[in-house]
């Protein structure tokens, strides 16, 4: 090989690379104002599960994301189940703020799936505000079909991914 052939091929492997990261900064980072999403929480930051007060706690018992129906954008008894355990421990911890990511499976249009996904995450917190969550803590964004749990075209794969995740982060913005 000569020194042009060795030169694209590292380009196109250094280029392949850093497309490889779907979460930029996700060892930290994430956004100044306490919004960051999932990128902005370090592993050490999450806590003890066993401290209610914890993120990591938030995450493993009471449950961070819920799932939705086949294009709809309506809780099951589930998910508010779930939800009304999130709103009850953002009630007791007013010093989080949170992050509602709206999630789509890989059917669809890209332009169809975003707006499924905001419509999914706005569900979650028009519910999270009638449980008593304060408008200023929660965020929105939607990541229609972009960030699967799993990628595969089988019903179990589109299962995962018709979901909204409820990210905690430390500081409220006013």
């Amino acid at each position: 090989m000569n020194l042009t052939t060795k030169s694209l091929l590292l380009l196109a492997g250094l280029a392949l690379a850093a497309c490889n990261n779907p979460r930029p900064g996700m060892f930290g980072g994430g956004g100044t104002d306490g919004f960051g999403g999932e990128s902005s929480i370090t592993t050490g930051s999450l806590g003890d599960p066993s401290d209610p007060r914890s993120i990591a706690h938030f995450q493993q018992r009471i449950g961070d994301r819920v799932f939705f129906a086949d294009d709809s954008s309506d809780l099951t008894p589930e998910g508010r189940s779930v939800l009304t355990g999130q709103a009850a421990w953002l009630r007791t911890n007013p010093q989080f703020a949170v992050l509602i990511e709206g999630h789509a499976d890989e059917r669809g249009t890209r332009e169809y799936n975003v707006a499924l996904g905001a419509r999914r995450a706005d569900t979650v917190q028009r519910f999270l505000i009638a449980e008593g969550v304060a408008a200023n803590r929660l965020r929105t964004v939607s990541y229609g079909k972009e960030r699967p749990v799993e990628a595969c075209a089988e019903p179990r794969c589109w299962n995962v991914n018709r979901r909204a995740v409820t990210v905690v982060s430390g500081g409220v913005s006013g």
